[in-house]
């Protein structure tokens, strides 16, 4: 087993904080309070606490998504405002002193987007961005993971969810070989930190086949599956699972044959079901039935909690970030046991 495979065996479960670190907001000043930004999409700032509280759960991986454009200075450097990232830090701090596993990405960027005629700016972006941020985690061991970006698309077109198109593949690949360089010049840890690529838009379908993996034994793939759509995020789709095991079974199988068969470790690093006209037992089972088939080709998943529970939107909240009560303790207990 290849030394990536023995790694990600040690993850469990996990689960993302988003809508919070991740939140952008064009009207905001660059210089205002970080919290300004953090609270822009209605969830309370992230507490020790609430980290706390998923650890205790049984989750061992926190995924921390963080969106830096409204935070970085003029080229060519881009320097990130030093109040930003020192959030950012303090909030990683929250998991890694408890030897959690963090994942630290770029999350809604508006810089990367796969095409030729922006994939030069986009490297020299990703390059600088990523040297401060290896700078910064330069002593954080094999406990902090850098995932090179979230969902690289091309956004607004008829490209955006469907698994891309060959100068999508080509760009998104450029970009991540530019993230993957960066990191493994860089100083500490950094050269042998565990790191993820993702396809195209973190595609589970077409994406995840036009990912070039580099001769790198620390590199896991990154895929977002929320798998069959209909149920798990589809407006309105349907609240019923009715054991549709199918697509599921296909991304599995996807993922074996392309990567874990070939000791090329995944991590599912946005999953979910969203609450729909109460339907935790729906969700809870789908939850165990996923995870264990996931499991069984040595793929562990990170359940997106972006704190919503009500309204129409995707409504993937698990804890309440007030309080840190699980709204669906059938849910989670599906997730961590």
């Amino acid at each position: 087993m290849s030394e990536a495979m023995e790694f990600v065996k040690n993850i469990k479960v996990g689960i993302s904080i988003g809508n919070t670190l991740d939140s952008t907001d064009g009207s905001l000043a660059r210089e205002v309070a970080p919290s300004a930004f953090e609270t822009a999409w209605h969830n309370p700032v992230i507490t020790k606490s609430l980290v706390d509280t998923m650890l205790d759960s049984g989750f061992n991986l926190i995924r921390i998504p963080v969106s830096w454009t409204n935070h970085l200075g003029a080229a060519p450097d881009f320097v990130i405002e030093k109040s930003w990232l020192d959030r950012v830090q303090e909030v990683v701090d929250y998991g890694y002193e408890r030897k959690a596993y963090i994942i630290l990405n770029l999350h809604h960027e508006d810089w990367n987007y796969p095409y030729y005629d922006n994939c030069e700016a986009a490297c020299r972006k990703m390059r600088a961005v990523w040297k401060q941020l290896c700078e910064r985690f330069a002593d954080y061991d094999e406990h902090l993971i850098f995932e090179a970006q979230n969902e690289p698309r091309k956004v607004g077109t008829e490209f955006e969810w469907n698994g891309g198109d060959e100068e999508g593949w080509e760009v998104v690949n450029t970009t991540n070989r530019a993230f993957l360089e960066t990191v493994r010049t860089a100083g500490g840890y950094n050269p042998k930190r565990y790191v993820m690529l993702p396809g195209y838009g973190a595609n589970c379908k077409v994406g995840i086949r036009h990912i070039a993996v580099p001769e790198d034994k620390r590199v896991i793939i990154s895929v977002h599956a929320y798998e069959p759509y209909e149920f798990a995020l589809q407006i309105p789709g349907r609240r019923n699972w009715n054991h549709d095991t199918e697509e599921i079974d296909r991304l599995m199988r996807d993922l074996k044959e392309l990567y874990t068969g070939k000791g090329i470790p995944v991590i599912i690093g946005e999953f979910g079901a969203m609450n729909k006209e109460n339907n935790e037992d729906e969700r809870a089972q789908w939850v165990r039935y996923y995870v264990t088939a996931a499991a069984e080709i040595g793929v562990p998943c990170v359940w997106w909690d972006n704190g919503l529970f009500e309204g129409e939107g995707e409504l993937f909240g698990l804890f309440n970030r007030s309080d840190g009560t699980c709204a669906y303790p059938e849910v989670l207990k599906a997730l961590t046991k």
